[in-house]
């Protein structure tokens, strides 16, 4: 039996109890929930920790495989992860593409050179393939770097706002740091990747109409390819880069150069890359659009947008959608099958938006690696 003044005795030791929690909250909620928040980024900075350690471990295992056992490759590569480019003033927007295209060139001499250095008597594949290596695990390294920084500023300056937005975009964070180590594994293995898609799609459609060795192409600038053939009393030009080494070739400076250089009359423009699709959307799904569909820092688009605008050219542009995950990471069975039904839509737009004797340019965008001829 509980008499009435206990049952009001309890109501005020619970209302109490209530009323100190609320003030609690109101001084220490905020400092809790940082300290809530500064954990869950620790123990994400200790999983990128343990990926630039192993990462490290397999690009070192990699150069020491085909690599010359006199040079010192664990300075080396210590060395050069936090290897950087500047981008060129901006303010004077004139020319910019110019100056960025020689910049990438120079990077593009640094990466050929420690891998010549490190790995002297690799093939021309081979070495593609560790230059696509150094690449992952410095961007893997500096996603870690970037983290450490922010947490430590955070910390140090008890600023909330710091520690609240990176621990808001953690997730996608995360998401990157898993792709490039993924990609990591993927060009130590030569195995093709996601964004080896439109690449994969041009092939598929140069080998049903006869292109089926290497010695069929011709390499019009470095690390490019292109191949002739002919489909329904039309003439097509392909272009993609050489492989199976990993690279991604310049196919903006291909395409300028059959323009310009080699004068031919080209009716219309077809791009096939991979894209980044929505959350929600399937893998290996097609869009299909108008524009130059390739990615980067823009070089190849300027080209490529300059002379169709220049000679009036239609471009058409068909994407492959995958996450970025997808893109850097081995090839899924979705994305390899969504190829075939590419080269049936290159077909169809070549059968409907172009006439008899017509010169039609297909453009396969993306990286090579382990996509032969």
């Amino acid at each position: 039996m509980q008499f009435p003044w206990q049952q009001e005795s309890w109501n005020w030791i619970i209302n109490w109890i209530w009323l100190l929690l609320l003030l609690v909250y109101m001084f220490y909620g905020q400092r809790l929930q940082v300290s809530i928040w500064v954990r869950q980024i620790k123990r994400a900075l200790q999983k990128l920790e343990y990926m630039v350690r192993k990462g490290k471990e397999i690009t070192i295992k990699a150069f020491r495989d085909v690599g010359n056992s006199d040079a010192n490759i664990v300075s080396r590569i210590n060395d050069f992860l936090e290897f950087f480019m500047i981008e060129p003033v901006d303010r004077d927007p004139s020319g910019i593409m110019y100056k960025l295209e020689h910049l990438v060139n120079v990077r593009d001499e640094r990466f050929e050179h420690i891998v010549a250095e490190l790995a002297p008597n690799v093939s021309r594949d081979q070495a593609a393939n560790l230059e696509n290596v150094l690449e992952a695990i410095i961007a893997l390294n500096f996603i870690y770097r970037i983290v450490r920084h922010f947490l430590i500023l955070g910390e140090k300056t008890k600023s909330y706002i710091l520690i609240l937005q990176l621990q808001m975009q953690l997730p996608e964070i995360m998401k990157y740091a898993n792709a490039y180590f993924d990609a990591l594994k993927a060009f130590v293995d030569g195995k093709p990747i996601g964004d080896g898609a439109g690449v994969l799609s041009v092939t598929r459609l140069l080998r049903e109409h006869g292109v089926v060795g290497k010695e069929q192409y011709e390499e019009i600038v470095k690390d490019t390819v292109i191949a002739q053939t002919k489909i329904d009393d039309r003439t097509v030009i392909a272009v993609r880069a050489r492989g199976p080494g990993g690279t991604v070739g310049k196919p903006g400076e291909a395409i300028r150069k059959l323009f310009e250089e080699r004068k031919l009359k080209i009716d219309r423009i077809i791009m096939i890359d991979a894209g980044i699709k929505l959350e929600g959307e399937k893998t290996g799904g097609i869009m299909e659009g108008v524009g130059a569909a390739i990615g980067g820092i823009g070089i190849d688009k300027y080209k490529i947008e300059e002379v169709a605008t220049k000679y009036k050219v239609p471009l058409d542009a068909i994407i492959i959608k995958e996450s970025i995950e997808e893109a850097v990471s081995p090839m899924r069975r979705e994305i390899a099958e969504a190829t075939r039904k590419v080269v049936e839509r290159i077909k169809r737009i070549i059968n409907e938006r172009t006439k008899p004797g017509d010169v039609i340019l297909v453009a396969g965008i993306g990286n090579t690696i382990g996509i032969g001829y």
